[in-house]
């Protein structure tokens, strides 16, 4: 006997062995056990989830002779042949390559025949959204009043293709992601079943890698178990398998990360390179990495939830302590486009590395994270730091770095700084204060605080003048506070309401409303909307907001050249209606969308610099030159 997928071979015979779905496993169970059996289902989920196999059950359990507390009983005629798949009474279709109006006339024609055995006609028509229009209407009278004996089972991973005159007519079934916890579960039972040994650490890659699917989750065990035949299953191995990577290569790219470290880090994509791993995974897994370290630095005890052992999420919160939120969220915005980027990628190697060395070195991108990154630095160098003010104020003193301090002498250069000469100033007296020739000591220039008196202050041309220091210190504390001594978030506060303030002047309020109301709904209400295909297109692509012809809000949905023949562009150039109906249903009032493809270069000249509209209003760049 031929070999049987593991999939396969353990497809569930009874209600009880589905997992993952019991909100739907017992609405149906109670259907046929109180004889409450509707002529049409919709069954809607993603992949792997087990909309095919409830389906199949439920057909099983509708013929069966003696059905057990809603369960097939697996004995009977009926039961038997449809396992065997002989059975007349359930007819299953793939509307992938049966979607047009013939294949469903040829249904129409077939329901009026009554089944010879059993009690129901069943019909399953898996990926159903494949069917044309036409398909669809002609379906419509006989799924609204079927004869009594027939049932319509439609299964779909993109419910939002099926029209709502179709769904109107079903009982909408929603089948959730399975959990890591039951996916474990079912793979320890079905390892023990099979006699193979496993490490939980290998179980857990495996069901976090299936990421919901339980298909998904037994065919990567497949895999594994013959790759490894005969051998314990650990987690090296299973990484070995599929091509992923261990977190320590995860963690060593993120320490190169802090440490400004290229080198290392490249080194460290020539090793997984060499080693045949799959650059695509990689660069997901590390969206992943990154996301788990935000969530840990933001809330404690949440370990659970995001499937790590405990030694690697103290690891991992441990190297946490070296980023600011601000930074991980910028590696996830930025590594999420770069996901994209190397699945289409034709040298995904090249790809990956010069995404690798944004995050590195921001400030090549030219946008507002280059911005705060440099902010970051200047704080680092400590420059003026909050200290250095409560000396201002006679807590302490400033040293030749601007680091507080206290000490008997200080300089001040030409560039109206403190100099490296001696210490700083401090609490008591501050004698010989030497000042260079191109320097002036006035109200605000070359002013220097401090607390106590000062008893000479000397110029390098050996003049010497009696100075208050203490007469001296508000004007350079104001200066310090107005002009420098701001927190990244203040600093981009302020600029955001600088440039909202310049698009409502370049605008209009109005115009600028719109433009603001729109983005606030962009990912809330629009793209929900449109569904998950048109969200997935528009990953690829920036959606900037402008005036158009008709001094209305617009919208212009801009790719870079090199995806122009992408299956992207194409999706989304011949829905840019549905795209502008989504939008204007969001606002009330006309949105027109077009598409542009502009170079890397003629986008950051024209600002074109974020994926999404919401992004756009939130980032604050309202300088774009639409042509």
């Amino acid at each position: 006997m031929s070999y049987t997928a593991l999939y396969r071979k353990y497809r569930p015979d009874t209600f009880d062995e589905v997992k993952g779905q019991e909100h739907i496993v017992t609405t149906i169970r109670n259907q046929i056990k109180f004889n409450r059996i509707g002529h049409a289902y919709l069954f809607c989920g993603t992949r792997g989830t087990g909309k095919t196999t409830v389906a199949k059950l439920l057909a099983k359990a509708v013929n069966c002779e003696h059905p057990v507390d809603g369960s097939p009983c697996e004995e009977c005629a009926s039961c038997r042949a449809i396992q065997a798949g002989s059975s007349l009474n359930v007819v299953e279709i793939d509307a992938a390559s049966n979607n047009g109006v013939d294949n469903i006339r040829q249904i129409n024609d077939a329901v009026q025949y009554s089944p010879t055995q059993g009690k129901y006609l069943v019909y399953i028509i898996d990926e159903v959204h494949m069917l044309s229009s036409g398909a669809f209407n002609a379906l419509l009278k006989t799924l609204e009043e079927p004869p009594a004996y027939v049932i319509f089972i439609l299964a779909t991973t993109e419910s939002h293709k099926v029209l709502d005159t179709i769904k109107s007519r079903c009982q909408r079934f929603d089948f959730r992601r399975i959990s890591q916890e039951v996916i474990q579960g079912r793979l320890k039972d079905l390892l023990t079943r099979e006699g193979i040994a496993a490490t939980d650490e290998a179980i857990a890659y495996i069901a976090s890698a299936a990421d919901g699917s339980m298909r998904d989750s037994l065919s990567i065990l497949d895999q594994c178990i013959s790759f490894n035949l005969g051998e314990e299953l650990t987690y090296e191995r299973v990484l070995n398998t599929i091509g992923a990577v261990d977190i320590d290569v995860y963690m060593n790219i993120a320490e190169a990360l802090r440490d400004d470290d290229a080198g290392r880090m490249l080194d460290e994509i020539a090793h997984i390179t060499l080693e045949g791993r799959d650059l695509t995974k990689f660069t997901e897994d590390f969206v992943w990495f990154f996301r788990n370290m935000l969530f840990m630095k933001l809330s404690n005890g949440i370990e659970k939830a995001i499937d790590l052992t405990k030694e690697n999420a103290e690891r991992i919160r441990t190297l946490g302590q070296d980023f600011t939120e601000t930074t991980l969220m910028r590696f996830l915005e930025e590594l999420q486009e770069l996901t994209a980027k190397v699945r289409l990628s034709s040298i995904k190697r090249v790809t990956l590395e010069m995404g690798l060395i944004k995050l590195l070195k921001p400030e090549m991108n030219g946008d507002i994270g280059a911005l705060q990154k440099r902010v970051e630095e200047l704080e680092k160098r400590e420059f003026v730091s909050a200290d250095m003010l409560a000396g201002m104020q006679g807590a302490t003193g400033m040293t030749s770095n601007s680091i507080v301090g206290s000490g008997a002498s200080a300089g001040v250069g030409d560039t109206d700084r403190l100099t490296d000469t001696d210490t700083a100033l401090g609490p008591g007296s501050v004698s010989n204060m030497a000042i260079n020739d191109s320097s002036e000591l006035g109200e605000t220039d070359g002013t220097v605080a401090g607390t106590g008196t000062a008893s000479s202050t000397s110029y390098s041309n050996g003049e010497y003048t009696d100075i208050d220091l203490a007469e001296l210190q508000n004007p350079l504390a104001e200066k310090i506070k107005d002009k420098v001594h701001r927190t990244p978030e203040e600093y981009i506060r302020e600029r955001v309401e600088e440039k909202k303030a310049e698009a409502r002047k370049n605008y209009g309020d109005a115009l600028y409303s719109d433009i603001e109301n729109l983005a606030s709904q962009w990912r809330t209400k629009v793209v929900p909307k449109l569904g998950d295909l048109y969200e997935k297109q528009l990953q690829m692509a920036k959606v900037v907001p402008y005036k158009g012809e008709t001094g209305d809000v617009a919208l212009q949905i801009v790719f870079e050249d090199g995806l122009k023949s992408t299956v992207a562009y194409s999706f989304i150039s011949t829905h840019l209606d549905k795209i502008s109906e989504a939008a204007s249903d969001a606002i009330g009032k006309k949105v027109e969308v077009t598409i542009q493809t502009l170079s890397q270069n003629e986008m950051l000249e024209r600002g074109v610099q974020y994926e999404s509209l919401d992004r756009y209003i939130q980032k604050i760049d309202f300088e774009v030159e639409i042509v």
